[in-house]
């Protein structure tokens, strides 16, 4: 038998038919499901130094599983001194079984390790059902050492799903177990 991420296999046997039963669904493909992951790490001090910005896609390779493509300014702004095409970050996107995985250890390693955590904001939702969080210090996934790490940085995750709706998605992501704060 082939292996099969233990989120995915939660997805499949549990939490689709808890969609499929909430919004009336008939079909297990009108059921909301996850799409792809977009992670984007912006490395602005890359633009003097390359070391920096290749040390930050070996680190978000490590975490993520697959090595990130680097990203260049589209134009150039003199207050920053970034000129067109200089690399100023990386991004990657993930689907299939490594998106399952990582959105697996997302949610059951590393935002946990936040300091002070008390779950995600409610209200980071598009109006088209994807999911946007920002994570402050890269750190907090277990995969990276703290000695081997010259610096913290921050990360953008996307979470896309299928889901028409905030409230379809929100849904689908609460079954899934991701930290949601209750709304006020």
């Amino acid at each position: 038998m082939a292996y099969k991420p233990r989120l995915k296999q939660l997805y499949e046997e549990q939490v689709r038919n808890q969609l499929m039963e909430r919004f009336g669904y008939k079909n297990v493909w009108q059921a909301p499901r996850l799409e792809k992951i977009c992670v984007n790490m912006g490395v602005g001090e890359a633009r003097g130094q390359i070391e920096t910005l290749e040390r930050a896609v070996a680190e978000l390779a490590i975490i993520l599983g697959q090595r990130p493509c680097i990203t260049r300014a589209k134009k150039s702004i003199a207050a920053f001194q970034i000129r067109k095409g200089m690399p100023i970050g990386c991004r990657a996107t993930l689907r299939g079984d490594r998106m399952w995985e990582f959105l697996d250890r997302l949610i059951s390693l590393a935002l946990p390790r936040i300091r002070d955590f008390r779950g995600l904001p409610p209200d980071s939702f598009d109006g088209r059902g994807n999911y946007s969080l920002g994570i402050t210090d890269h750190l907090i996934f277990p995969e990276l050492s703290y000695d081997d790490v010259e610096k913290s940085r921050g990360m953008d995750i996307t979470i896309v799903t299928t889901a028409q709706s905030d409230e379809e998605a929100e849904a689908l992501l609460r079954g899934l177990g991701l930290p949601l704060r209750a709304r006020t």
